[in-house]
């Protein structure tokens, strides 16, 4: 894994920070979202975290642990997928950080995650990650 391979992708969404953030630290909106993901978590820095879900026909159940939680502007979180086909240890694991910053009347998401393997895994990252703000957007301004 290379560390300076990181994948980054940004979206302006027409609300207020708040809504941005409450979309983003809420399961049953997560789930209208992000592919359908069921997220548990208790939302406090150095808590686990859980994704389940399928993902093309296959169920999956991704962890991690919340490493930053500052309410209204950043969340950063580990992420591990077996589905990756890496074995379950620190150096298979992503860092995956969303900050938000207000522009105007709007709100600023910024996502990046490191750790990608490859340019190519790099891309990818950068392709379903933006497909997730998309959608995130598309929640939160209806």
């Amino acid at each position: 894994m290379d560390k300076d391979l990181i994948a980054r992708v940004s979206t302006a969404i027409d609300a207020a920070s708040a809504d941005v953030w409450n979309a983003l630290v809420t399961p049953a909106a997560i789930k209208q979202y992000m592919f359908g993901t069921n997220v548990v978590s208790d939302w406090k820095a150095g808590s686990p975290i859980v994704w389940r879900g399928e993902w093309q026909g296959k169920p999956y159940e991704d962890n991690g642990v919340i490493l930053q939680l500052e309410p209204g502007h950043t969340f950063q979180y580990s992420h591990y997928s077996p589905l990756s086909g890496l074995p379950d240890e620190p150096a298979s694991y992503h860092t995956v950080t969303i900050e938000l910053s207000d522009e105007g009347t709007q709100t600023r998401v910024s996502l990046s995650q490191d750790n990608n393997p490859s340019q190519e895994a790099r891309e990818h990252s950068e392709k379903n990650w933006g497909m997730m703000l998309a959608a995130l957007k598309t929640f939160v301004e209806a």
